[in-house]
């Protein structure tokens, strides 16, 4: 039986203890992200959107690379949004500097009405490399 693995970024944030949840549990080869959002070292929500997103995926490059991981590895990405329709502009041009080529991993955004005083979150499923 596979034993899992809490992973955690070096300078973990305080939502990580104030809300009790590992940010990726390693489980075998593959690394399951917790929704990382914009969040500051504080745990508050980083007050303008494009910041926002841009900090939920500088968190969720702190848990992959705590992991071993980078953005290459990623395989499934689900994300949420408060307001999807006015978001996507903003949320693709972050997307395309952190995928600026094909493959792309699979995607699914969903758009939610509550994300507790943040407007995104991401979370991903990558496979952890194979250390030589």
């Amino acid at each position: 039986m596979t034993q899992r693995q809490a992973i955690f970024p070096t300078d973990r944030h305080a939502l990580y203890d104030a809300h009790r949840y590992s940010a990726a549990i390693r489980s075998g080869d593959l690394l399951f992200v917790s929704g990382q959002v914009g969040s500051r070292e504080d745990g508050s929500p980083e007050p303008d959107f494009k910041a926002q997103v841009e900090r939920a995926f500088a968190n969720l490059s702190a848990v992959l690379e705590a992991a071993g991981c980078s953005f290459d590895d990623i395989i499934d990405v689900t994300s949420f949004h408060t307001d999807p329709e006015n978001q996507f502009e903003t949320i693709m041009a972050v997307k395309n500097e952190v995928f600026p080529a094909a493959p792309y991993p699979n995607w699914t955004a969903v758009g939610v009405n509550w994300l507790a005083g943040f407007d995104f979150e991401i979370k991903v499923i990558a496979r952890i490399p194979q250390q030589p």
